[in-house]
């Protein structure tokens, strides 16, 4: 016998939106709450910024006319031995002050993890975050003078000749280290706050099979949080990019620039436009601001390709 099935039409079911006139009004609504965002982020940020691509094609004092340069400025640039000294140093914070600043959150990170109080450690190591960048260049530069509270300490315990942290030989090594000590408590909090998110049970199962601290970390907090160290990674290569106030005012003296040996790009633009002595030149500080927003664009992109393929791996 032969069974005959008979195929009947499945009704959809109209979507909840349809016909619903709130729903309709809402969506009429997103685009002028919209608008005043886009305008204001239009006139902000796209505006100015094509403007500094167009300034840094021409030669320009701030006043008068514009004289067309083409690619002049940045040829200048590029053959410029103090550029050169800005590029390497702004590689020296993304790379060296980077590794340190993760290095030492990770390490506090595993260390506080399990530890009594952690949420007071936790408010202390972060209080260096809360205090203006400039305010902190000051009193590190107080704190390491030659008469400073450091070298006071190290005589006390007994050091004869205590290290000149403000010599010009040791003053970049000197910027590097308050950096460091400036960021590593804000990374550390997030990273607490990512490995707080992850379930306890998996620690207690990692336990039970012998594990012991730097092995749960490695194999259960780290992959875990691994989409937030990427982003703290994108955060971080955009900050080192733009380096500025903390070399400013920490190396060069009242009313002028730091020595050229400690400028990053961002200081090679300000000087650019802003110089000590001579004439503004707002060409040569628009080339220099062009490429840090073009570096930082490119090492955006790379790091997030990066984490994102060591996080597929991962998983």
């Amino acid at each position: 016998m032969t069974a005959v099935l008979e195929r009947r039409p499945v009704k959809t079911a109209p979507r909840a939106h349809r016909g619903n006139p709130f729903e309709a009004a809402r969506r009429r609504m997103i685009g002028p709450f919209l608008l005043p965002a886009l305008v204001v982020y239009t006139l902000v940020m796209i505006v100015p910024s094509l403007f500094t691509v167009w300034i840094s094609f021409n030669d320009w004092a701030g006043v008068g006319a514009m004289e067309w340069a083409g690619l002049a400025n940045y040829r200048e640039m590029v053959a410029d031995p103090v550029f050169g000294t800005s590029f390497a140093n702004t590689m020296k914070i993304l790379v060296l002050v980077g590794g340190a600043v993760f290095v030492i959150a990770f390490t506090l990170t595993m260390l506080l993890q399990d530890m009594a109080g952690r949420k007071f450690v936790r408010a202390v190591i972060f209080f260096p975050s809360l205090v203006p960048g400039l305010v902190i260049a000051i009193l590190w530069g107080f704190l390491l003078d030659p008469d400073g509270l450091a070298n006071q300490v190290l005589k006390s315990l007994g050091v004869a000749e205590p290290p000149m942290w403000l010599a010009p030989e040791n003053l970049f090594t000197t910027v590097m280290a308050g950096m460091t000590w400036l960021a590593a408590g804000t990374y550390t909090v997030i990273f607490m706050a990512a490995a707080d998110r992850i379930p306890r049970y998996f620690y207690e199962a990692a336990e039970l099979d012998g594990a012991g601290p730097l092995r749960r970390f490695w194999n259960i907090t780290l992959p875990l949080m691994w989409d937030v160290i990427g982003v703290c990674a994108v955060l971080w290569a955009i900050g080192a990019l733009k380096t500025f106030e903390f070399v400013l005012v920490f190396a060069g003296a009242t009313g002028s620039l730091p020595p050229t040996g400690l400028w990053t790009f961002s200081v090679y633009a300000y000087a650019g436009a802003f110089p000590s002595d001579g004439v503004p030149r707002y060409g040569i500080a628009s080339a220099a601001a062009v490429l840090t927003m073009l570096l930082t664009v490119v090492l955006t992109i790379l790091v997030r390709r990066v984490m994102g393929r060591r996080e597929q791996a991962t998983y």
